[in-house]
């Protein structure tokens, strides 16, 4: 899920040496948290936050099989 995030962000931004990703796995879900660089935060989210609605739905289809939650946070 993690190598799935850092790939998709690094194809959307301007600088992909800022992007990191970090997950945080409890008893029941998965957070993974986004983080780059503050002008490049418009590109990952888009136009009324559609991109990140996008990234959101694909690791949740990518996550069925898990049985977690997954959350992704973009910092």
């Amino acid at each position: 899920m993690k190598d799935l995030i850092e790939v998709i962000a690094k194809a959307l931004v301007d600088k992909p040496d800022e992007v990191k990703v970090k997950e945080i796995e409890g008893d029941r879900s998965i957070i993974i948290e986004l983080t780059v660089a503050p002008e490049d935060m418009g590109k990952v989210i888009g136009k009324q936050g559609r991109i990140a609605k996008a990234i959101r739905t694909v690791v949740k289809s990518a996550a069925a099989k898990t049985d977690k939650k997954v959350i992704v946070e973009i910092l």
